[in-house]
């Protein structure tokens, strides 16, 4: 009734029949790849296609927990080099062979900074196993749509389910020797009841859904991502691998029921989840129940029901290949636009998707089942292990190697002048129309050097940062300088005094990294003016008094607290200037409501009641406006366009809010407060350029780096002035 092999979809799916081979199993994989495909082939109907990956990981519980108590209660041990022999034989060759040639794929046709970063970073963590933390350790959210996905994101589960294969054989040990502690019964007699990894698979699947449910909101991209959020849904279907017996009890007609209810709950969520719903939460009980019962009714009548479909020719030939397309699918798709050299529409991607399926079946008759039933290799758990190992190190070495031989881009352009502004003479203390010519100079050269920009085609070749010091680690283009900038996790907020330190007039620039990226320039004022500085920020806690999602969010990012001593040092300090910035791009991955997104009114309200609250303390008031959206990470498209900066420069209409700018206008002013709308600062009248002069604009999608933080101090200064000096 079992099959011996894994899923994500990395189950054994090839086995030779035999009478207790469950064929409804083989076409519910069917089921799990066709929606994790259609999904990612962008295809309507299907935007919860996702939680195939949730089926898979209940089918991989089931089995291998089955798998697992019998070989534990037959013999009181585990044979675990067999286990990981066959685990290794079955997953690791078919993975190696695609990651090595998705990142000879990638290395050729995507950007060259995005190559190296998905080499260096991806794929070696996917050979590796450990992809799903990676992914985490750099932020990624699965379910955006970005710009710079990662040809490896799928190999996420992979890492899911090796982690599993570790963690699951000392759990079933574990659980025979605390009960033989406990009971001080011979081995047999020790290891023969279900009742105790039942209670053991329950607690375990108990305590990861609460995590799961908790992190959902507070931290999506570690409840996505890892086992422990993940954990149930294996423990799930071990949770029925353990119950098989009373599930053969139900009769047919309720197996029957059952089946084609669990079916239409996985069809349920494939159909009515979408990107935006929080996810696994509870949402992910649609998919994991479903599959449950499903395999429970299956367990009862496997060729009847729902079973007689899924057992179908065509549905086990799909679940027969599930693995290797599942492997296949998405670096064919992605790769495909760049190949061809233009966006795929939904034939496109469709037809992509079915090339991938040619490759699964050459993989599966190529290189899975020869290996996987090469008797020296079968019979022989240590051959097994050398060839997962010598799979991975080539997966491994092949990254390297191509990491080396794809080259950190420079621009071909002749060398350009490096922008200069110069600030307009005038005496403080002059009325407020000599402030406004002082920001209309200062905007006036930027305008200039920005339309001469909008024409760049070749990269200047002494480009300030280069393409890769901005998209490296930062050293040359992040400004996020870790002494004064608060990580999310980190509470209060340290003194960062920059410029004449010992002045008794300050000024403060508060705010999120949108905030912090402007120290570079608000530096240069407060040392023109021998002002002292006072940069407070914190990373996704915008000043604004903002609604948050939940209580765990709360407590982990603690941004009220923050909040709350920041207000409170305003008041006491008294600075003579408050500066505020902000993302404008907090959506369903932060911490605030999911239905919060900026400019709506609850935004402008609370930009309203924050102004008037820092007015309080006496401060002038300066808003900073939002920089335009370049819609690409900026270093990796230039990367691939070294010969046309103008692919990677936006038009102004698309990139710049003029409404959502023009509702921030007004409710700075409400609440009392100067607001300085920054297009005039990237964009022309028709575009919104990257490089101006030699100078790289962004480090990333939406900071600007330090150098032109730097250049446009004087026109930030006018800004400055204007504000201290209005009424």
């Amino acid at each position: 009734m079992q099959q011996t092999g894994p899923v994500s979809p990395v189950e054994d799916v090839g086995r030779r029949p035999r009478k207790e081979f469950r064929q409804d199993i083989e076409g519910l994989r069917a089921v799990a790849v066709l929606a994790v495909v259609l999904f990612h082939a962008d295809m309507p109907g299907v935007g919860g296609g996702y939680v195939g990956v949730d089926v898979f990981f209940v089918i991989s519980g089931f089995l291998i927990t089955g798998l697992l108590w019998r070989e534990q209660s037959a013999s009181g041990t585990i044979r675990l080099r067999r286990f990981y022999g066959a685990r290794a034989r079955r997953l690791l060759p078919a993975s190696a062979v695609v990651g090595v040639v998705t990142a000879i794929g990638a290395a050729m046709l995507l950007p060259p900074l995005q190559a190296r970063i998905v080499i260096a970073f991806d794929g070696i963590a996917s050979a590796l196993y450990v992809s799903n933390y990676m992914f985490i350790a750099r932020g990624v959210d699965y379910l955006a749509n970005r710009t710079t996905p990662s040809p490896y994101e799928h190999y996420w589960s992979l890492g899911v389910e090796e982690q599993f294969y570790l963690v699951w054989p000392a759990l079933i040990l574990g659980t025979a020797w605390l009960i033989r502690r406990v009971r001080r019964r011979t081995r047999v007699q020790a290891t023969s009841s279900r009742t105790p990894y039942l209670v053991v698979l329950a607690l375990v699947a108990a305590g990861s859904f609460a995590i799961s449910l908790a992190l959902t909101y507070a931290l999506p991209t570690v409840a996505f991502f890892s086992l422990p959020t993940r954990a149930w849904e294996l423990a799930v279907g071990g949770l029925v691998a353990l119950t098989a017996g009373q599930w053969r009890r139900l009769p047919s007609a309720w197996a029957a029921v059952a089946g084609w209810t669990g079916l239409g709950l996985i069809l349920l969520a494939c159909t009515v989840l979408n990107t935006n719903t929080p996810f696994p939460g509870t949402a992910a009980l649609l998919p994991v129940l479903g599959t449950a019962l499903v395999i429970g009714a299956g367990t009862a009548a496997p060729t009847s029901g729902c079973g007689r479909v899924l057992g179908v020719s065509p549905m086990r030939a799909v679940g027969r290949v599930s693995y290797s397309w599942y492997l296949w699918h998405w670096p064919v798709l992605l790769l495909a636009p760049p190949l061809l050299g233009h966006p795929l529409g939904l034939v496109g991607r469709l037809t992509a998707a079915l090339v991938s399926g040619v490759l699964a079946v050459l993989t599966l008759h190529l290189i899975e089942n020869p290996l996987r039933f090469a008797a020296p290799i079968r019979r022989s758990p240590n051959r097994s292990l050398l060839l997962g190992g010598a799979a991975t190190a080539v997966a491994v070495g092949a990254c390297v190697a191509l990491l080396v031989s794809v080259p950190i881009p420079v621009g071909r352009g002749a060398p350009a002048a490096t922008m200069t502004i110069t600030a307009a003479p005038f005496t403080l203390g002059s009325n407020v129309n000599a402030y406004d010519a002082a920001v209309r100079h200062a905007y006036a050269q930027v305008q200039a050097a920005l339309a001469e920009a909008a024409e760049l085609k070749a990269i200047p070749s002494n480009l300030n940062p280069s393409l890769g010091g901005a998209a490296g680690d930062g050293q040359n283009g992040n400004p996020m300088n870790p002494t004064c900038f608060r990580l999310p996790f980190q509470a209060g907020q340290p003194e960062c005094a920059l410029g004449d330190t010992a002045s008794t007039t300050t000024m403060v620039l508060v705010g999120d990294s949108h905030a912090s990226m402007w120290a570079p320039a608000f530096e240069k004022v407060a040392v023109q003016r021998h002002w002292r500085l006072e940069t407070l920020a914190k990373a996704g806690c915008p000043l604004m008094n903002l609604p948050i999602g939940n209580a765990l969010s709360r407590l982990v990012f603690r941004c009220e607290q923050w909040r709350d001593e920041i207000i409170a040092r305003v008041r006491s300090e008294r600075p003579r200037l408050v500066v505020v910035n902000m993302f404008r791009g907090y959506d369903r991955g932060w911490t605030f409501m999911p239905d919060l997104t900026p400019y709506d009114p609850t935004w402008i309200d609370s930009l309203t009641r924050l102004v008037q609250e820092l007015r309080a303390t006496g401060a002038k008031v300066l808003v900073l406006g939002p920089i335009p959206n370049p819609h690409s990470w900026v270093p990796i498209c230039l990367s691939g366009h070294l010969d046309d900066a103008t692919a990677c420069s936006p038009p102004r209409s698309t990139a710049v809010n003029e409404t959502g700018i023009a509702a921030e206008s007004a409710a700075t002013k409400a609440g009392g407060g100067q607001y300085a709308d920054l297009t005039g600062l990237f964009c022309t009248a028709d575009r919104c350029p990257v490089i101006v002069g030699n100078t790289l604009m962004y480090f990333d999608f939406s900071h600007v780096t330090v150098e032109y933080s730097r250049l446009l101090a004087p026109a930030i200064g006018a800004l400055v002035d204007r504000a201290v000096a209005s009424a």
